[in-house]
């Protein structure tokens, strides 16, 4: 199978058509490598090239690719899918020259540079065509068996991603289970912790209980003795009176 790119480097005797567009207000060396991305490309792809590029005259040159394939669809009858972009370049312009004003009265030129954009798409051979065709062909079969491939990968994926969750679910309930665990351990620690704590309490209460007790006890008994004490107090001093 031939390869297209040594085809079209061989000059052969094609049906072409193209397209002009004059007085572009970007400079030649700007549009270029442009130029260069879809040169010998066909049709399609140099518009998605085109309609991808990031920069401005990308959109000058769409329009002439444009214009370059209505222009054969309506005077030649040539399809657009046997048009490939055969030439494609870009020559200098008038140079529209300015001047701006800087310090000290002088004045500094400015080059508004332009350029004449020409696209031209020509026909591709039955050799090109079938050739074109086959390798179509043949990236459509790889594209079926990568998207074969890409099925299973997911596949796997997924297989995969059902055992780690089932895993992160088992190693959860454990962590739960073990949770529980400690916090039912903790709970009954801190029951026993504090009814350790309310029978302590409970016994300092009663034992203050107690002392308070004994005191007020001690203090009828003095109270008692005290007043024995002087009853008989008055009785001595009472029969001495008498006597």
């Amino acid at each position: 199978m031939v390869s297209l790119d040594n085809s079209l480097s061989v000059k052969v005797n094609r049906e072409s058509t193209r397209s002009i567009v004059r007085y572009v207000r970007v400079s030649a060396h700007k549009a270029r490598p442009v130029l260069n991305q879809i040169r010998n490309k066909p049709v399609g792809r140099a518009e998605e090239i085109l309609a991808f590029s990031e920069r401005s005259v990308s959109e000058v040159i769409s329009n002439c690719l444009n214009s370059a394939i209505a222009n054969a669809g309506n005077n030649d009858g040539i399809p657009r899918e046997e048009l490939f972009v055969s030439e494609c370049f870009a020559d200098e312009g008038p140079t529209l020259k300015r001047f701006r004003p800087r310090a000290r009265g002088r004045a500094t030129s400015i080059f508004k540079r332009t350029c004449h954009l020409t696209v031209v798409v020509s026909r591709y051979t039955e050799e090109e065509m079938d050739n074109l065709q086959a390798l179509a062909e043949l990236k459509g079969q790889n594209n079926f068996e990568v998207q074969e491939e890409l099925i299973e990968e997911d596949q796997v994926k997924e297989t995969k991603s059902k055992k780690k969750k089932s895993r992160t679910e088992k190693e959860e309930l454990v962590d739960e289970e073990a949770g529980e665990e400690i916090d039912e351990e903790a709970g009954e620690e801190t029951d026993e912790e504090a009814g350790e704590e309310t029978d302590e309490e409970a016994r300092e209460e009663t034992d203050e209980e107690a002392e308070e007790e004994a005191d007020d006890i001690d203090v009828d008994v003095v109270d008692e003795e005290a007043e024995e004490e002087t009853y008989d107090k008055d009785l001595d001093e009472k029969e001495k009176e008498a006597n």
